[in-house]
């Protein structure tokens, strides 16, 4: 005879019965009714025994569509099942061994150890009871004895269990099912309870669990697959909950819950999908109204108005509108307040808004989150150097305008300034030179900002008219005064304004 592999003796400890197939006391003639059956019988024993299960099973099939009444095929087949992990098809051809050979005492013991891990605890006890009743081995008759009594403590605990849950006690409902279920591990229904008392405690993600379980253990189990995909609904996975009210559906097309909530998420999951394809292009404005949308579909999930939130807030960061970037950041930060995301697009909109200190805070609680984050380093860097530069010369803010200003605005806004500032609109000297010094701010502004290298010099932390502050470039706006100003027009020949110099 081949010896068992380890494989083989792996799968074969868990069922220890099963170990009779090497010493099968009821082999004999009664089983052997042709010899192509007894050479399927031989041959598919010797591969189970190594470990080739698929094709021992093969040769099980053959040996009963040889011979139907062969209670040994069936047997074997039985045994190959189990090694398989396949309990559900080894509980049929167990029972028609008992069917053909009642006194095969082992056939019923299994199938009364299956029947316990099912769930079926009366079906289970029966079959106990009558091997005790039969004449066991010594070995089989304390085995019997020792599932019937576990089985007789398994119906007490059930009953408690469920009238715990019923008295809405389902912590203690849960610690009974937990011990119920290390024995009934196959037991759908224990389960079902067992999810709904996660569910009752606010532990959705355990009671997925079960679910899922007990939707393989249950045939058409179109509620488990519904109540998963309301849990992952109200998780705000909505791809998760598309996936499993599908298969609810496969089960039965006309299920009524089930289709009303698959329209419900499948409307979703688009207006979703599309808005997170037009950040991806950068039209966040489009983005925005369809995360709007979103709120419309599905107004009474925290969830989904906490992702919309963290959206929008990434939505006008990046499309430039500080003011309500920083309004649904914070809203959404205080209930997240180490979501790095909303973190570095607050920081973003805060730059934007020049209030670079409060950048900084978000850039460092963000990092403390996420420290190798090389977009939080770099956002860290610019948030630091604005700052510095914002407490010297700030061109943008002697104009007035922002720093995403476009060039327009920067000459509209200097000629707005020039004319206010020039300083042939004062008498009084002190006037008089503090004005000039401010025309000259003025001008210097508008020089680097509508200057492209200039201007990227200066956001990059250079002050390219200040000779202490450029590598290698010449000197600018210290080396300028008012005399190199004067006869100047801001708004050029044929501007709007008919403006009249006097130099005294």
């Amino acid at each position: 005879m081949v010896a068992p592999s380890a494989c083989a003796r792996k799968l074969l400890s868990f069922f220890p019965f099963l170990l009779v197939l090497f010493d099968l006391q009821y082999e004999g003639g009664e089983c052997g009714i042709n010899a192509e059956v007894d050479k399927h019988l031989e041959m598919g024993k010797k591969l189970l025994a190594a470990g080739q299960l698929a094709d021992a099973l093969s040769h099980f099939h053959s040996a009963i569509d040889g011979d139907p009444d062969n209670y040994l095929a069936y047997y074997r087949r039985a045994t190959a099942y189990l090694a398989m992990g396949k309990s559900k098809a080894a509980i049929p051809d167990l029972s028609r061994v008992i069917e053909l050979k009642p006194d095969f005492t082992s056939a019923r013991l299994q199938r009364g150890q299956l029947l316990l891990k099912q769930g079926k605890l009366d079906e289970a006890e029966d079959d106990f009871k009558k091997v005790l009743k039969s004449n066991p081995s010594e070995h089989e008759e304390k085995e019997a004895a020792l599932q019937l009594s576990k089985s007789d403590e398994i119906q007490r605990m059930r009953a408690q269990g469920i009238a715990a849950y019923d008295q809405q006690d389902y912590s203690t409902a849960e610690s009974l099912l937990n011990i119920i279920l290390e024995t009934c591990v196959w037991d759908a229904e224990i389960r079902e309870l067992r999810a709904e008392c996660y569910i009752n405690q606010g532990e959705p993600g355990k009671a997925i669990s079960d679910l899922k379980a007990a939707s393989k253990l249950k045939s058409d189990n179109t509620a488990a697959f519904y109540k998963v995909s309301r849990i992952y609904y109200n998780l705000g996975d909505h791809e998760m909950s598309l996936g499993e009210i599908r298969e609810c559906l496969k089960l039965d097309p006309d299920h009524k819950d089930c289709f009303s909530h698959y329209k419900q998420v499948k409307k979703l999951n688009k207006q979703i999908q599309s808005a997170e394809e037009q950040i991806q292009e950068g039209r966040y404005e489009e983005a925005i109204s369809k995360y709007a949308a979103v709120l419309k579909t599905e107004p009474n999930v925290p969830t989904y108005a906490a992702l919309v939130q963290e959206r929008l807030c990434h939505c006008y960061s990046k499309n430039l509108q500080p003011i309500e970037a920083i309004k649904e950041c914070t809203e959404f930060l205080q209930k997240e307040p180490n979501n790095v995301n909303a973190l570095k697009d607050r920081a973003e909109a805060y730059i934007q808004e020049e209030m670079y200190e409060e950048a900084i805070r978000d850039y460092e609680t963000a990092q403390q989150n996420s420290e190798n984050d090389k977009q939080i380093k770099e956002g860290l860097e610019t948030a630091q150097r604005l700052l510095k530069q914002s407490q010297k010369r700030d061109y943008y803010k002697i104009l007035g305008v922002k720093r995403n200003a476009k060039k327009q605005e920067i000459i509209k806004a200097y000629r707005k300034l020039a004319q206010q500032w020039h300083p042939d609109n004062f008498q009084d000297e002190e006037e008089k030179k503090r004005a000039e010094k401010k025309f000259i701010d003025i001008a210097s502004a508008k020089e680097v900002l509508t200057d492209p290298d200039k201007r990227s010099r200066f956001d990059a932390g250079e002050d390219p008219l200040d000779p202490e502050s450029q590598q290698g470039g010449g000197g600018g706006h210290f080396h300028r005064g008012w005399n190199q100003w004067q006869g100047f027009n801001p708004f050029g020949s044929g501007g709007p304004f008919n403006f009249k110099f006097h130099f005294n």
